[in-house]
């Protein structure tokens, strides 16, 4: 059936959230009418459980294993299905090759539709197939729900020397679990899904990119959400920051936190008319602190220099507290674009780090081993990249990621930005395809780097055009939305005063969206609405940041989607 397209500009915010869920209603009721069932006869039967040939899997493996075919009786919010978990085999026989380990979760009475669901962390585990976004269970809707473990276990650490199985995390584990799925859905029910969406936030949200610029045919919408996007350097970067602080006067305290956001607030709290503790001018005060990108003052942090480069007071842990040039240059490599030493995949030449958070969570509370002043019993640095960083470059799980020397791995470090970072800003296949792309990110995200994040959204506009990208894309911003798009106000706002937290609003259901534009050709707005309780704020199209209009600072309509001042 085709579907017109319904521009945003021609219908009010309200009047396109109704229409959609009428018309998504009537989809969903039409879907529920003529939909094949599944029963526990066919779930274990021969049919499905049959042999799948490796010829049928996209990417190289050197069989398909089906381990199980389960029958799971509805209860509750959870619908009958029929659950399989199988194994892809790997090709490479030594012994830290691992297999992928796969599930699909089938429903009894099936919408025609199918959801692959990212992974998270390192991954190292099947998704919950039952779960859902939005509040609601895929699986309960009707989906067909599938994922995989991406080809290790989560305890299991030699796998991170085997290249098959670093190059299954980073993409080929996403075409061999689509495969399987899409042969299993259709021994079940006949035919293949109408409609084939891929659904995952922080590294599913990263894998969510990587379908959209490898697999661009095998998705009709996609949505990501708070996406590790230069996955091979945020792995070092978090080994780098502690490189560049192993001198102890380069060394920034958490003491120094409060003053640090202080500065922020100062500088970039106002600049969307509100002195509230919200950072919504993101790319403005991204601009002022960034010192590499031609844009920014040479000397950002100046208002807290300590006189004669000499702190009177180390542990002052007001926002009055000063720091020194070494402490100032490892903020600026905190928050600034990060020059590469080698040439990363697709081109690129930098990543993007942090822009300005209103959390410490960058800041080291201790000293590690290889770090002057450490204790002679102080741990090794760790974090959840660093098995990228002794594993996937350095070869070596036995070292200590703060010996990390980029240039005696050059060649090893390029290789594995080809194989994880999903950095593509060509998704031209993809909208050729006919496919929609919804991104979410957060600004105050200490984990998923959000300069990065807005330096790839830069990068898709710069290669496509606005024009483009909206006809098939949405690349949303939350300003000061955290890991999970949630955030809180910071407790100091721009003239220096003690504030209560609020709720950032950041609430809408994102699936809903690309599912209306998929399904039914509505549009999601350049601005949609998103709410946290009794309060509401625009959530705008990158670049743009909601700009205070006067009214009630509760209520999105007090605010309009503005330009950066920096760009114009």
């Amino acid at each position: 059936m085709h579907h017109r397209h319904v521009g945003h500009a021609l219908i009010s915010a309200p009047a396109r959230v109704m229409l959609a869920a009428v018309l998504l209603a009537a989809t969903q009721a039409r879907a529920a009418a003529d939909s094949p069932a599944l029963t526990e006869s066919v779930c274990t039967g021969t049919t499905l459980g049959a042999a799948i040939k490796a010829s049928q899997i996209g990417e190289p493996v050197a069989g398909v294993v089906l381990e199980s075919l389960q029958w799971v009786s509805g209860a509750g919010n959870t619908p009958a299905h029929c659950m399989v978990n199988g194994s892809l085999e790997p090709v490479d026989k030594a012994a830290t090759a691992r297999p992928i380990r796969f599930g699909v979760a089938l429903p009894a009475n099936w919408n025609r539709r199918a959801v692959q669901m990212g992974g998270g962390g390192m991954n190292g585990s099947i998704p919950g197939l039952a779960g859902g976004f939005g509040g609601a269970s895929n699986l309960a809707q009707g989906f067909a729900t599938y994922g995989s473990d991406s080809g290790h276990a989560g305890r299991d650490s030699q796998w991170a020397l085997n290249d098959e199985a670093i190059r299954n995390l980073g993409y080929l584990q996403l075409k061999k679990t689509h495969d399987v799925a899409m042969v299993l859905i259709e021994r079940a029910y006949g035919v293949r899904p109408q409609y084939n969406y891929f659904v995952g936030s922080s590294q599913g949200g990263r894998e969510a990119l990587t379908v959209a610029q490898r697999y661009p045919n095998d998705y009709h919408g996609v949505m990501s959400s708070v996406p590790i996007v230069g996955f091979s350097s945020l792995m070092l970067s978090r080994a780098q920051m502690r490189i560049q602080e192993i001198p102890l006067r380069n060394w920034v305290p958490p003491a120094k936190g409060t003053a640090i956001l202080a500065e922020f607030m100062r500088r970039c709290d106002k600049l969307d008319g509100l002195a509230d503790g919200i950072i919504n001018a993101y790319f403005d005060c991204r601009a002022i602190f960034n010192v590499n990108d031609g844009i920014g003052e040479p000397d950002p942090w100046a208002a807290r220099r300590c006189p004669n480069d000499v702190d009177p007071e180390p542990q002052d842990a007001t926002q009055n507290a000063c720091l020194t040039s070494g402490q100032i240059q490892t903020l600026q490599v905190f928050f600034s674009n990060r020059s590469s030493e080698v040439k990363l995949a697709n081109g690129r030449t930098d990543f993007g780090m942090w822009a300005p958070t209103s959390s410490g969570a960058l800041l080291a509370g201790q000293r590690y081993r290889g770090q002057e002043g450490a204790a002679v019993d102080a741990p090794s640095f760790s974090n959840q990249g660093t098995i990228g960083v002794i594993g996937f470059v350095m070869q070596d799980l036995d070292a200590n990621p703060l010996d990390l020397d980029v240039n005696r791995v050059l060649a090893r470090r390029e290789l594995v930005s080809q194989w994880l970072d999903s950095t593509d800003p060509d998704l031209s296949a993809f909208h050729k395809r006919g496919g929609k792309l919804l991104v979410t990110i957060g600004t105050d995200d200490t984990t998923a780097p959000s300069g990065e994040q807005l330096n790839y959204y830069q990068s898709v506009l710069d290669k496509l055009g606005r024009r483009t990208v909206d006809a098939f894309a949405r690349l949303y911003v939350i300003p000061q939305g955290g890991h999970g798009l949630s955030g809180r106000s910071a407790t100091i706002n721009g003239d220096g005063e003690q504030v209560d937290a609020i709720q950032v609003p950041s609430n809408v259901d994102r699936f809903a969206l690309l599912r209306n534009w998929v399904e039914q050709g509505v549009a999601p707005g350049r601005s949609e609405v998103v709410s946290a309780g009794a309060r509401s704020m625009p959530m705008c199209s990158y670049p743009e940041f909601p700009r205070y209009q006067g009214g009630d600072i509760s209520l999105a309509g007090s605010y309009a989607c503005a330009a950066p001042a920096s760009l114009k």
